[in-house]
């Protein structure tokens, strides 16, 4: 698993307990949970973080201005990765624009807050303890075991998809922000066969 921090860990490289990603019929399973019960922000907070494939020391840390602008929601954005220090750029589709419109409108948010402020006097922004405790709440909501899911398999999900639809390794290395193609391999679990088979479709 990839985390915020700098420090190596003694599972580095390792796929030690990595969380699955969603598949899609998931994906609308919890979408349509978040639009029934109304949860304003927590539809903003899933479809972008699906969409943006950030890590959630990333995800939370999101203030207004980094993805609207004249007070529209924008349709691509770049934020700075406290991990790598480097810049990753994001998609957001329509339902993520709308969902974050609606967000901002209910919430009342100026351009310099915080996208998903706490609900803590502690704390300015979500903190990424709370991220985790809400996408375990999502996931039980949608019939799935919390303990296979996590905030890392909002990160996987599009990136997972995009991989097994393209077979572009490079594509999905610049998505995730990925210093190192090897780190998009482990991050995405390729396996021995499934390289050869990228391999085999290439004629020299």
């Amino acid at each position: 698993m990839e985390s915020c921090e700098q420090r190596d860990s003694w599972n580095k490289g390792k796929l030690v307990g990595q969380k699955a990603p969603l598949k899609p019929k998931e994906i609308w399973t919890i979408r349509i949970n978040l639009q029934n019960d109304h949860q304003v922000r927590d539809l903003a907070l899933f479809n972008l973080a699906i969409d943006s494939k950030l890590r959630g020391c990333d995800l939370v840390n999101i203030r207004v201005h980094d993805v609207t602008h004249g007070g529209q929601v924008l349709a691509r954005a770049m934020v700075i990765q406290r991990k790598t220090k480097r810049p990753v750029q994001f998609e957001l589709t329509e339902p993520t624009r709308n969902a974050i419109a609606a967000w901002l409108e209910s919430a009342k948010l100026q351009v310099h807050d915080f996208l998903f402020p706490s609900r803590l006097h502690s704390s300015p922004h979500l903190s990424t303890r709370q991220y985790a405790r809400i996408v375990d709440h999502w996931v039980a909501a949608a019939g799935l075991d919390p303990s296979a899911y996590g905030t890392h398999s909002m990160r996987r999900t599009k990136a997972t998809l995009i991989y097994k639809r393209t077979k572009n390794l490079r594509a999905v290395q610049l998505l995730l922000g990925h210093a190192k193609l090897e780190s998009t391999v482990r991050y995405l679990g390729i396996e021995v066969d499934d390289a050869l088979e990228i391999s085999e479709q290439i004629e020299i």
